[in-house]
């Protein structure tokens, strides 16, 4: 059986897939990859399954060592990759050989890049999937030098390309993002679209943190009680910097959801490195 040995991480590395949906009434989250599209573009250009696991990678910095032949590709953020320190395109669909090492170096842009491998990581499954869910602790630990990643044999398909373009994200991105359910919380809603918001430093899978001018909750309103909560929810907290909720965000939540981001655009948060700015319009 071929695996991958890991030489080394830099930022953190998670096993990822679709996700395990459907299960938040025993209070476990969907997790799954961040970027939803860029984990499937690497999977479809290896011939895998919709749900094969793969590896989420902040930041560059991972070496893995091939034992056995093994085919995979890196897609999402652009992470400059080399072979025995031959570079090779990010994007490319390669074959390692026996004790070769890919390295993935620091994205110019994005956050998250994803390394798919042929026959997807075989490591086991909880209530159905293979992604770790940093709020829960749910799944395979993060990745740890040292560790062997078995490679599964099923597979969808052939691979038919050689490569695709690396991902370009723009600087201050837009997103559009739907009311309520309870923008009435809010004292002038309209802040949210008008301001322009800064990634914080505390953002991580389970929610981006936002700072700017601060968004004025409406006095005398009392607690609100717990809700159920999704990916993309724009949660107002009491000092007034909105959390948008990715996807290791819990199944409830007891501040007022001002807006929701449109599902189709959030995987774009996905690749905001602190510090980065985002802007929000009305869908």
């Amino acid at each position: 059986m071929s695996a991958l040995l890991v030489r080394s991480v830099g930022g953190p590395v998670l096993v990822q897939d679709a996700g395990r949906p459907g299960h938040a009434t025993i209070g476990v989250g969907a997790a799954g990859a961040a970027d939803r599209a860029s984990y499937a573009l690497g999977g479809r250009l290896v011939g895998n399954e919709p749900d094969a696991a793969a590896l989420e990678v902040v930041l560059g910095g991972l070496e893995v060592e091939s034992e056995g032949h093994v085919t995979l590709c890196v897609t999402g953020a652009p992470a400059p990759l080399d072979v025995d320190g031959r570079p090779e395109p990010s994007g490319a669909v390669l074959t390692l050989r026996p004790g070769q090492r890919l390295r993935l170096g620091t994205p110019a842009s994005g956050l998250r890049s994803y390394l798919s491998v042929r026959g997807g990581l075989d490591v086991p499954r909880l209530l159905g999937s293979r992604s770790y869910d940093t709020l829960a602790g749910l799944g395979p630990h993060p990745i740890r030098a040292g560790d062997v990643l078995p490679v599964g044999g099923r597979c969808a398909g052939e691979v038919l390309v050689d490569a695709v373009p690396p991902s370009r994200y723009d600087e201050g991105p837009v997103v559009r993002v739907v009311r309520g359910p309870r923008d009435d919380w809010a004292a002038d809603p309209e802040a949210l679209v008008t301001g322009t918001w800064r990634i914080g430093a505390a953002s991580d899978r389970v929610g981006l943190r936002l700072e700017g001018d601060p968004l004025g909750v409406v006095p005398g309103k009392g607690e609100l009680p717990s809700e159920g909560a999704l990916r993309g929810a724009v949660q107002l907290p009491p000092d007034g910097r909105p959390v948008v909720f990715g996807p290791d965000h819990p199944v409830t939540g007891g501040y007022p959801v001002i807006a929701v981001v449109v599902d189709a655009d959030t995987d774009r948060l996905a690749q905001l490195r602190p510090g980065e700015e985002l802007r929000f319009r009305w869908a």
